[in-house]
């Protein structure tokens, strides 16, 4: 049986519901920006994140979808990110050790 890419595609995105926060991260080397949306990508902050690419900066993310999440009354959370090159690798981990759903996004 085979299957189009665009099945695993639709699969991925049907997993997000109205109960999600879903938060975009930019990847830099010292320097990362979110920005939080919720399933329409209608933007829920008032303006992005930016916060450094230390356990401090993690910390901090982690507060900001904190307060999102609970102003929006929002259970679900799916984080994207794009895969450039090593700088996202801690974050990508650290988020994931916290229970969190991280994706990979192609940037094309």
């Amino acid at each position: 049986m085979k299957f189009k890419q665009t099945d695993g595609q639709n699969q991925r995105i049907e997993r997000i519901s109205t109960s999600h926060l879903v938060v975009g991260i930019d990847i830099a080397k010292e320097t990362h920006v979110a920005q939080a949306t919720n399933f329409r990508g209608i933007v829920l902050s008032k303006r992005h994140l930016t916060f450094s690419n230390t356990i401090e900066g993690f910390e901090k993310l982690e507060r900001w979808i904190d307060e999102i999440r609970q102003k929006h009354r929002l259970k679900g959370l799916i984080i994207g990110m794009e895969p450039t090159g090593h700088y996202g690798y801690n974050l990508a981990n650290w988020l994931a050790s916290k229970g969190n759903s991280v994706v990979m996004v192609n940037p094309a």
